[in-house]
């Protein structure tokens, strides 16, 4: 079952939602030594507030459904059913968040409907799709009683909506969404984000060959290849601001885009003729690190000491705030 899960979480998840106003995570990779843990299903915060959610599917049609429907989707596509409950409580607000705002705005199709590509908008996966790739009711259930559990709650920050962007992992420590997107949000700074050394790309090695290199960048570089790279600049989150490669200066975020690199946190070295990047983390690294955030749950914290630590400066509320 194992094996399924982490083909299935890799052929769905890219690495993060992005904001509404632009863009993982391993969503379906189950922990090697998953715990059992027990199943409360708590009441849900009143809300007299109904939303419902226009799902674009990948055949083409619309389907609409229930707000707290649709984050159960959310959750079995974007994390492991064996992260703490609290984690999960987390992404809830989060996915819920992120999920009335586009609605409310617009988002990035323009009609406040929503897709099911994590690199566009979320992860979805039904739940019957999940017990047929071999997930387990106790899961299922698990994943519906941290949505009940946190029923109309959102992240506001002076008194709107926040971009809930979140990721995989970070590699120990996010980024500033003015280093990722050059848009300055106050509540998305980079952070310290220990304890995600269990993600499946925690740390990856990407090798590509000199001539291949030279392709992508559509350039010929004069000498050996250990001369090419000069000068690297590192963010406040300690990914690759600038990397000067023959004598350009290229961004961090352009050198992923070019190279499918897992982050902007690496190393760069010429190894047996080759380029090999070295790095750590996995999406762009704003926001809520879904590893980080069980981390933090298996040390004691509480969804909402998650969502401050992640998301500095904002407040939870109930979405009923925001609607009219």
């Amino acid at each position: 079952m194992r094996r399924i899960w982490r083909e299935l979480g890799t052929a769905l998840l890219l690495g993060g939602v992005l904001p509404s106003v632009m863009v993982n995570a391993s969503a379906l990779l189950v922990r090697e030594n998953p715990k059992e843990l027990p199943i409360t299903v708590t009441t849900a915060p009143q809300s007299e507030t109904s939303m419902n959610v226009r799902l674009r599917l990948k055949d083409g049609t619309v389907e609409e459904m229930g707000l707290e429907e649709y984050l159960t989707g959310v959750l079995l596509g974007e994390v492991p059913a064996d992260f703490e409950p609290e984690a999960l409580k987390a992404q809830a607000v989060a996915a819920r968040t992120y999920t009335a705002k586009a609605v409310l705005t617009g988002g990035k199709h323009g009609d406040g409907s929503l897709c099911t590509d994590s690199a566009c908008c979320q992860a979805y996966l039904p739940e019957t799709a999940y017990l047929a790739a071999g997930g387990t009711e106790e899961g299922l259930e698990k994943i519906r009683a941290a949505v009940m559990g946190t029923a109309g709650l959102v992240l506001s920050f002076e008194g709107g909506l926040i971009e809930a962007t979140y990721f995989s992992c970070s590699g120990g420590r996010t980024e500033d969404a003015q280093a990722v997107w050059g848009t300055d949000y106050p509540y998305l700074r980079a952070v310290a984000s220990p304890g995600e050394e269990g993600a499946a790309h925690y740390q990856d090695v990407i090798s590509v060959d000199t001539n291949a290199f030279q392709k992508t960048l559509g350039r010929v570089l004069e000498g050996k290849p250990e001369t090419w790279f000069g000068t690297r600049t590192l963010t406040p989150g300690g990914g690759v601001d600038t990397l000067e490669i023959g004598g350009e200066s290229y961004s961090g975020v352009r050198l992923r885009q070019l190279f499918g690199l897992p982050s902007t946190v690496f190393t760069v070295s010429v190894e047996e003729g080759k380029i090999v990047f070295r790095t750590k983390g996995f999406g762009h690294r704003v926001g809520m690190s879904q590893y980080g955030a069980d981390a933090m749950a298996v040390t004691g914290s509480d969804f909402r000491e998650i969502l401050e630590h992640y998301y500095p400066g904002t407040k939870v509320e109930n979405l009923g705030n925001f609607v009219t």
